[in-house]
């Protein structure tokens, strides 16, 4: 059974959440958004458990946070940076897992200029197997930056680190996809 509010868009649930202070403009954004942040963190994690309470965790901030949210971007886009920011965090705290400490121990042989034709088709299988190989960071940059579609401005906010270092980890972590694919893939056959 649809809901009224089901046609109120984000920005208006928003502003009628910091105007009136009335928790049901947060309580539609909740139901509207839990399962896609719960599904954003299973993507990093693996663990259904663990990414329903890290995905309550995340609704949580977000309730603490919407009266700062400037709409600078769309609601969307600031939660799914705040998800991917809190799941990384965990995982930094959990395994710690230092980004440029992993990028050293897990050196590729050189930064490749990304060429599609060189690898050929990719199935969604092996891209999936691949990105479970990849540093928990630089699979978020991926899907972030591919899935998600979001800015690399968001994305290196999301990784509190500059646009350009983003840049640079982007670079490397295509490159080193497209390296463990041929590895895996490419030269087994």
């Amino acid at each position: 059974m649809k809901n009224s509010r089901d046609s109120i868009s984000d920005q208006e649930l928003v502003r009628l959440f910091i105007d009136s202070n009335q928790s049901s403009g947060f309580s539609d954004l909740y139901k509207r958004y839990i399962k896609k942040v719960e599904n954003k963190c299973y993507s990093l994690l693996k663990n259904r458990q663990l990414s329903a309470e890290l995905a309550n965790d995340v609704m949580g901030r977000v309730y603490e946070k919407l009266p700062n949210f400037k709409g600078t971007s769309s609601f969307s886009t600031w939660l799914y940076t705040i998800t991917y920011n809190y799941c990384i965090d965990y995982l930094r705290a959990k395994k710690k897992m230092h980004y440029p400490e992993w990028d050293r121990d897990h050196q590729i042989p050189e930064i490749i200029d990304e060429n599609p034709e060189e690898i050929g088709e990719i199935s969604y299988q092996q891209l999936l197997e691949i990105l479970e190989l990849v540093h928990p960071e630089e699979k978020a940059m991926i899907l972030m930056k591919y899935r998600d579609d979001l800015p690399m401005k968001q994305v290196a906010q999301a990784l509190r680190i500059s646009e350009s270092a983003a840049k640079m980890r982007l670079k490397r972590a295509k490159a080193r996809v497209v390296y463990m694919y041929k590895d895996k893939f490419r030269n087994h056959e």
